[in-house]
């Protein structure tokens, strides 16, 4: 699937948008930790009419509060079935799988990654999402990944 078709990146959290490690405080609240940038290329491809898509594994508050500052409407958090989600992201806005673009990090993900038209990578994913990857980032998960994704999207649409 080429770069200019996509209509709607999906992401994972742990990993991707963050750096995958969890920190706890003595009260057992989870906090993470994102990067600026991956929220300034997502905003920048939203405006451009790229649609995104979170779906994550794992509940958060903080992913919600996240969410919810960059406007990103479309979040399934708490997921068991990333296929199901994205049928479900994909049908709500009319679009088809194939012109889907994901990032991830996990084996978890190599279902969804074979339902979408390019499938990425970051780099520190795992060997086998790495080698069923169109596409790899050279910046590890929550260090920039997601921008330089946004960024490639946004170079193909002629958006930057």
């Amino acid at each position: 699937m080429p770069l200019h078709k996509i209509e709607l990146l999906v992401l994972d959290i742990d990993g991707v948008l963050t750096d995958g490690r969890l920190y706890y405080t003595d009260r057992g609240e989870t906090m993470k930790v994102f990067h600026v940038r991956d929220g300034h290329g997502i905003k920048l491809l939203m405006h451009s009419g790229v649609q995104v898509a979170v779906i994550s594994g794992r509940r958060s508050a903080a992913v919600t509060a996240r969410m919810r500052e960059l406007k990103i409407r479309h979040a399934v958090l708490g997921c068991a079935d990333k296929v199901a989600a994205l049928a479900g992201i994909t049908q709500r806005l009319g679009i088809e799988p194939a012109a889907c673009a994901c990032l991830v990090d996990d084996t978890v993900d190599l279902p969804l990654m074979s339902k979408v038209g390019f499938a990425g990578a970051v780099a520190d994913a795992h060997p086998l999402v790495l080698r069923a990857a169109h596409w790899v980032s050279g910046a590890t998960g929550g260090h920039g990944a997601v921008r330089e994704l946004t960024d490639e999207i946004l170079r193909a649409r002629h958006a930057v």
